[in-house]
């Protein structure tokens, strides 16, 4: 499972380590669900797949974004299970249609548990390949058309079963399934992009390469202070005997 991730936004990094070239640099944040960050899909020139080119299109960190629905379920489709990615209602048109993508990331996050405390609080852990080399993992998107006749491109992360990683095994909470994203190699870019839906499934497995991991945790949110109320109006003077009579 992964709800927040940092992209990969540098156009250098996308060309040397994706071959796709955005056209602008910007600083590489973390990204929540419905927020945008790039992903990458096959080209199409009317209608149809352009020669194997690939496009880098910014797409909404959530399946169903918010303009779409906003019921609570909704807002749990950045992630699809592997297993069930051709039933769930939500996903099985765009695996149908085999509308695959790469989002380039940089690091992942993951709650780890200390086995020590495990009733204690989680701590947000950054993962990633050693020596800060990007990973592709592998994604789904749709399209849907805004309010405004625009475009608009949403995506959800692929994930696959962990209790066995050597790794990824030790994030989530105890008791819990432990879930991954499908880290793709390099080779298999072009294959997950490209390939007959039938054989899409085959490459969602466990990354089995080195992962580094260390505590990432979000800095405590300042509450902004409170604007201090208005003075009450003083009362209006009371009438003296007069005024009343």
């Amino acid at each position: 499972m992964c709800s927040n991730y940092r992209p990969v936004t540098r156009d250098d990094r996308l060309l040397a380590f994706f071959g796709v070239e955005r056209g602008r640099d910007e600083p590489s944040s973390d990204v929540f669900p419905s927020g945008l960050a790039p992903m990458i899909r096959l080209a199409f020139d009317d209608g149809t797949v352009s020669g194997g080119r690939l496009a880098i299109i910014d797409a909404i960190f959530r399946f169903v974004p918010d303009f779409v629905s906003k019921v609570e379920w909704a807002k749990r489709t950045y992630n699809a299970r592997t297993e069930t990615v051709d039933e769930r209602g939500s996903y099985k048109e765009a695996w149908a249609k085999g509308q695959r993508c790469v989002i380039p990331v940089e690091g992942f996050y993951e709650p780890y548990y200390d086995p020590a405390d495990p009733n204690g609080k989680s701590v947000r852990w950054n993962i990633q390949q050693p020596g800060g080399v990007p990973m592709g993992i592998a994604g789904i998107y749709r399209t849907w058309e805004m309010p405004d006749g625009r475009i608009a491109y949403a995506m959800a992360m692929m994930t696959v079963n962990a209790d066995d990683h050597p790794f990824m095994k030790r994030f989530h909470k105890p008791g819990d399934e432990k879930r991954m994203v499908v880290i793709l190699d390099p080779s298999d870019y072009s294959k997950w992009l490209s390939c007959p839906v039938a054989e899409a499934k085959s490459l969602c497995k466990q990354w089995m390469g080195p992962l580094d991991g260390n505590p990432a945790p979000l800095a405590p949110r300042i509450a902004k202070p409170k604007a201090p109320k208005p003075p009450k109006p003083a009362p209006p003077p009371m009438p003296t005997t007069g005024d009343l009579f």
